[in-house]
């Protein structure tokens, strides 16, 4: 075959990239092709955050293919119609692309394969790009067995040790050469305000791409890796691998990621996959149940809270609990925010507060970088009780939880600086000083009495 179309979605990268492998070893010359999909922006997924992330992932990508003699070809449009036109253009025989697991993108796939079939061309869908282990490769015995079951795992525990047992597929190298047919058409790289017009990206967002991916892992591995397991929980201590959002955008291959991680036998190398696990985990949740993206995965009977102003004094981190706070404004500054932190304030906004959990998962993806459908949705969930959690009546305590992994305080002080002159662990407690000494700070009272904790969520669910 003389042309072939490499389609890049959440996979801008050059290494370990098999779905540009494929294309290049069908074809002669191939078409990188990323289309900037109008329906994301239209269904309000292209926030400035993750614009600006995005935009630097091309430009990134775009510079790796230069190196190799290609370049990426940009159009701007529904991606349905654009890549047929591609196809078209250039008379490309195939067009390759990495599986998705949402509706969204499972219907864009669909009708992207009639619509090529119809004009003679065929479509190649490639597993296990965007996850380590792809979403069905492993099911519960039933399901197995039965060729049906449930479809899916629904626990994580049973699921992690299908997950480990299974194979993973060799890493592929990024290729030396990319030959390109000439004069195809491409629209400029789009710069993070062309791709989300008349936002503001958060003051401290990480710098997007392929390069910079690799060289945080490349160091975090060396430096961090190994106290993973003991430091993960550590808020002030910020040990974490921040990697989520190269992952996200598939700027960094988790299969390359796992098969790294593993050559080290250490706790901290293990937590890690585990956390890998987790992610390949709601991925295969959200492919057999798409619905889960904004309705309960199991329902509760839960009548939510609407009220507005609590829900925006937790969105701007004035709550009156400090460490809720702080998460909140990390999120805002840095558009990212420390995994425990996140179960933290979910929790605190729906079993607290007793608000509805897609109120939060919709402000959490309106502001992360990382803003990942399956994870953000069912981790949100989670935290809810009406997911896949075995105990969806727990309560994270927000004075435990700041007691227990912010001991001292140095994280509500780093992000609430009006506190910052209480000291050691009276900085989660103000509002037991005496009322003189509240008034020298400017930071509000508690939404909730903290005795009363989450007395909503409980008598809701009648666990009172």
């Amino acid at each position: 075959m003389d042309v072939t179309i490499c389609l890049f979605s959440s996979d801008l990268r050059l290494h370990d990239q098999p779905v540009l492998d494929a294309a290049l070893r069908s074809g002669t010359r191939v078409v990188p092709l990323f289309v900037v999909d109008s329906g994301v922006a239209d269904a309000g997924f292209m926030v400035p955050n993750r614009a600006a992330f995005l935009a630097d992932a091309l430009a990134d990508l775009a510079a790796g293919l230069r190196d190799r003699g290609g370049r990426l070809i940009i159009r701007t449009g529904e991606v349905v119609a654009e890549t047929c036109r591609v196809a078209e253009e250039t008379g490309a025989g195939e067009v390759h692309v990495a599986a998705g697991v949402s509706a969204y993108a499972l219907r864009r796939e669909r009708r992207l394969g009639a619509e090529l079939a119809a004009a003679r061309r065929a479509l190649v869908v490639h597993d296990g790009v965007i996850t380590a282990v792809p979403p069905g490769a492993v099911l519960p015995t039933g399901a197995r067995r039965a060729g049906g079951g449930s479809g899916h795992f629904a626990v994580f525990t049973p699921y992690f040790r299908r997950w480990r047992a299974e194979g993973l597929r060799t890493v592929r190298p990024a290729p030396r050469t990319v030959a390109v047919p000439d004069g195809v058409r491409s629209d400029p790289l789009p710069a993070a305000g062309d791709l989300c017009p008349g936002g503001s990206p958060s003051p401290a967002l990480p710098e997007g791409g392929e390069t910079v991916g690799r060289r945080r892992f490349g160091a975090w591995q060396r430096s961090g890796m190994a106290a993973y397991e003991n430091r993960h929980d550590d808020l002030p201590g910020d040990a974490t691998s921040r990697l989520s959002p190269y992952l996200h955008f598939g700027c960094l291959s988790p299969v390359e990621l796992v098969r790294k991680a593993a050559t080290r036998d250490d706790p901290g190398a293990r937590a890690f996959v585990r956390q890998l696990a987790w992610r390949d985990f709601h991925h295969q949740v959200l492919a057999a149940r798409p619905d889960a993206a904004s309705c309960d995965y199991r329902t509760r009977g839960d009548c939510w809270r609407r009220d507005t102003a609590e829900v925006t004094a937790w969105q701007e981190g004035r709550t009156g609990y400090p460490v809720v706070d702080a998460a909140m404004r990390q999120l805002l500054h840095e558009g990212w925010m420390h995994n425990r932190a996140r179960m933290l304030v979910a929790g605190f906004l729906t079993k607290t507060l007793y608000a509805d959990w897609r109120v939060g998962a919709r402000h959490f993806l309106d502001l992360l970088v990382d803003g990942d459908l399956a994870n953000n949705q069912l981790n949100w969930q989670w935290m809810a009780g009406t997911g896949t959690d075995t105990r969806p009546n727990r309560v994270l305590n927000p004075l435990v939880q700041g007691r227990r992994f912010d001991p001292r305080g140095a994280y509500v002080r780093r992000w609430v600086p009006e506190l910052a002159r209480l000291e050691g662990a009276a900085v989660h407690r103000p509002w037991t000083l005496d009322a003189r000494e509240r008034a020298a700070y400017d930071y509000p009272e508690p939404l909730v009495d903290p005795a009363d904790g989450a007395a909503r969520f409980r008598r809701a669910r009648g666990l009172d």
